[in-house]
């Protein structure tokens, strides 16, 4: 739920598409299967890694059918600098066998089908629902959404499953795709994880997290008696 001094959803999404027009998605694709993959990849690494590693990654490995021919060590190789690459390289492997058995290769268009892949949870498939095919299921909720969502007070839980039903329960549907590269575009910009530049905020007449009001930052809690970022 969100706290009593939250600013408003509303206000956040105006004010947000004000400032910003964001693609629906920073990761660069042009089918659904590399935008899947690609969003994979993204986990626990930035945009711009990712994106530095896809165009040779999607020139070699066109369609399910070439990861699962690839040699694992192969595929690791390729896409080693995006982090965690032998669980990825794993998860994509298992993702593209099960693409090629059950869905004809393609990427499928339900919630349900799409976590029921090796690797995709919630977060994945509603990038995938929205920026491929034009789906509002569900709100994506990275470290940015996470951290906008506590700082303006439209969540109190730190899980992403937990704030993730919050907002849907405040913001319109038809928004819910748009929200996640919004929040991303400030969190980038102006509401950033560390040295949050909260002067040069548009919330910053209304933000429960503040610099400029006196306020503590709250997408922090407190560990062993000492506050750490969320």
């Amino acid at each position: 739920m969100p706290r009593r001094n939250a600013v408003s959803v509303h206000r956040v999404i105006q004010d947000l598409e004000s400032l910003y027009d964001p693609p629906r998605s920073f990761l660069t694709w042009e089918t659904p299967f590399e935008l899947l993959i690609a969003t994979i990849l993204s986990a626990r690494c930035t945009d711009a890694q990712v994106n530095k590693v896809t165009p040779g990654l999607f020139r070699t490995y066109r369609t399910p059918e070439d990861y699962v021919k690839a040699s694992v060590a192969a595929v690791e190789k390729d896409i080693h600098s995006c982090g965690t690459f032998r669980m990825k390289t794993k998860n994509i492997r298992s993702l593209c066998r099960k693409l090629i058995e059950e869905f004809g290769g393609k990427v499928p268009q339900t919630m349900q089908e799409l976590v029921s892949l090796s690797g995709v949870g919630r977060k994945t498939a509603s990038i995938v629902l929205y920026a491929a095919f034009g789906q509002q299921e569900g709100i994506a909720v990275d470290t940015h959404v996470q951290r906008l969502s506590l700082r303006l007070g439209l969540s109190m839980h730190q899980t992403p499953e937990k704030i993730e039903r919050d907002l849907m329960a405040q913001v319109p549907r038809e928004k819910w795709g748009v929200l996640n590269t919004l929040m991303i575009s400030h969190g980038r910009a102006v509401c950033t994880g560390r040295n949050r530049k909260c002067g040069a905020c548009i919330f910053k007449d209304a933000c429960p997290s503040s610099l400029t009001r006196g306020k503590r930052d709250l997408a922090t809690k407190r560990v062993d008696g000492v506050w750490q970022s969320v």
